[in-house]
């Protein structure tokens, strides 16, 4: 990936939306030139998603938790497992004291307290710490220019 390939990413974080035209303007492209830039961008798999930045608040999914899995066997070929619980929005295997760590939307305390109970019905489960979160300070995409570009 050159800057280029990077400037259309940034550009297509702030709004996917934009024209082929308006990209290529904002990069130095025409309009074809650019279509077939972010063509090669999503066939290589750079961009994975077109999609809609959602405010979890507004459609009624105010608590957002992160919840640490204690586990007595391997989970990592739970992926289907907890896939199937639709709140939860991450699930990474981790290394340290837990198994498993992911990331939980709903609506109320009692919802996540549902999800939990779910958890707990995954083979190989053997207890989790939730931590709610009260607010967010910061939250932004992955950066297209990689670790030490800014």
């Amino acid at each position: 990936m050159d800057r280029i390939d990077r400037a259309l990413l940034a550009h297509l974080q702030q709004d996917a939306t934009q024209s082929y035209a308006a990209l290529g303007q904002a990069v130095g492209l025409s309009a074809g030139a650019a279509h077939e830039r972010v063509r090669k961008l999503r066939e290589r798999g750079v961009i994975r998603h077109t999609t809609v930045d959602v405010d979890p608040v507004a459609v009624g999914n105010a608590v957002l938790a992160y919840v640490m899995i204690d586990s007595v066997s391997w989970m990592g070929d739970s992926a289907q497992d907890f896939a199937a619980i639709p709140e939860i929005l991450e699930a990474h295997v981790i290394a340290g004291s837990a198994s498993v760590l992911v990331k939980v939307r709903t609506a109320t305390t009692e919802r996540l307290q549902d999800v939990l109970r779910r958890i707990y019905a995954i083979n190989g489960v053997s207890g989790t710490q939730a931590t709610v979160v009260l607010e967010t300070l910061v939250e932004r995409p992955v950066s297209p220019h990689g670790p030490d570009q800014g």
